[in-house]
């Protein structure tokens, strides 16, 4: 079995199997892959993280903490909103975020990249 550690914007995976007996080597190795949810959004606390959700909003913060429903806090947050005029940018000082809402989330990432055309700033 490989070790290594999981990490915000990767996995090198580490996973301690227990002795069963009768496990093949394969099977050992598959399972040293495997990576729960919770455990990666863990160890992206503290780092950028962009979030994209149901509903035409996505977001860039640093991640503060969540729960077991992937209810999500994020500081110094960039809010991008898509509109038939453009993309609608709006900064916050924090968010937290409703789970249910949320699509998917892209640890180390630092968000989606627009024209400036395509951006109008909100006040």
């Amino acid at each position: 079995v490989e070790s290594g550690s999981v990490g915000c914007g990767g996995i090198s995976g580490e996973c301690r199997m227990g002795d069963r007996g009768s496990g093949s080597v394969a099977v050992q190795a598959a399972a040293s892959s495997v990576v729960l949810p919770l455990e990666l959004i863990d160890k992206c606390i503290g780092s950028k993280i962009w979030i994209i959700m149901r509903n035409e909003k996505e977001f860039v913060g640093t991640l503060r903490g969540f729960d077991e429903f992937v209810n999500l806090v994020l500081e110094d947050v960039t809010e991008f909103e898509s509109t038939m005029e453009g993309v609608l940018v709006n900064k916050l000082d924090q968010i937290f975020l409703n789970g249910n809402n949320v699509c998917m989330l892209l640890p180390g990432s630092e968000g989606p990249t627009y024209s400036l055309d395509q951006l109008i700033s909100s006040t």
